[in-house]
């Protein structure tokens, strides 16, 4: 009899369970959705008929943002084009069906770029010295020649929010820079746009959501190299703060919008003879005109 119970018991919570789950999803979403719809409206990241190159790794961060990103094309105030693309570096054990078969699920067009560049990186980097420079160099060339072919006008990235912050903190430690990933960045020749949707999302919360969406995550091969090692030791770093002083990631967040160039020592921002800021070619001191975009402001509200 107390066994027949204990069953009737966990019947009953089992519907419970999936209906917190459901909440928990639905709440998720709505936050991220939000975040990235005011993110996309401040820094002007899509406008009317963009062609958005969405780059996916298998990672739980570029699952997100396709995901979000889909759910906004929805309902947003403008039309853009939606490509999905993942560069297959051919690192040995990547599972090559994974992402196929996930894309053709929902019916995104979709590309895989087959390039080893895993073996150029081991032919041309001596052992024992970091890999990430030429790596990156490899990756984001083909990123970009891609992109060019292709039309494309905005190439989407998954960076969130602690990705910016670990990058600023790995600059100022080991780099001796104030300097991090912008959540839009224009290539140096002004061909390429790159943006970050996620810029404004944290990454418990995209962690959490891609474990209630269940993506199928392809688990990240780390190289071992000098740099992730060194973000590994900042986001320990992070995450002790967080839990000692909450709010502690936020503020400081906030501080990365908020720049005081004449409460700093560049002197290439800020004339400190005359006490003005340097102005860009054309533009006069102080008068600059903030762009007002289209597609986040109306799209945050309807949300």
């Amino acid at each position: 009899m107390p066994e027949a119970i204990t069953a009737n018991s966990e019947t009953a919570q089992a519907p419970e369970a999936e209906r917190k789950q459901k909440l928990e999803l639905n709440k998720l979403q709505k936050r991220l959705r939000r975040e990235m719809g005011q993110a996309i409206a401040d820094f002007s990241m899509i406008e009317a008929g963009d062609k958005v190159m969405c780059c996916l790794s298998g990672g739980k961060d570029s699952y997100a943002m396709l995901d979000i990103l889909l759910n906004l094309q929805k309902s947003a105030p403008v039309r853009f084009e939606l490509i999905a693309v993942n560069l297959d570096q051919k690192q040995p054990g990547f599972p090559e069906e994974v992402l196929p078969e996930y894309l053709s699920a929902l019916g995104i067009e979709y590309h895989i770029i087959e390039k080893d560049t895993y073996s150029i990186v081991k032919e041309k980097v001596p052992e024992g010295k970091t890999t990430c420079g030429l790596c990156s160099r490899l990756r984001r060339g083909i990123l970009y020649n891609f992109a060019e072919e292709h039309g494309v006008t905005k190439i989407a990235l998954g960076h969130h929010r602690d990705d910016l912050l670990e990058t600023l903190f790995l600059n100022m430690f080991y780099g001796g820079k104030l300097k991090s990933m912008p959540p839009v960045l224009h290539s140096d020749d002004g061909r390429n746009t790159v943006i970050r949707p996620l810029a404004y999302s944290r990454e418990k919360d995209i962690a959490r959501y891609a474990r209630l969406r269940e993506f199928p995550i392809i688990p990240c091969n780390l190289c071992g190299s000098q740099e992730n090692l060194q973000r590994q030791v900042i986001k320990d770093m992070f995450q002790g703060w967080d839990k000692q002083h909450p709010g502690r990631l936020e503020t400081m967040f906030r501080a990365m919008c908020n720049v005081e160039p004449s409460h700093l020592a560049d002197t290439s921002l800020y004339n400190f003879r005359e006490g003005h800021r340097h102005s860009e070619p054309g533009q006069s001191a102080g008068t600059v005109e903030p762009q007002t975009p289209d597609f986040g402001r109306l799209d945050v509200l309807n949300i």
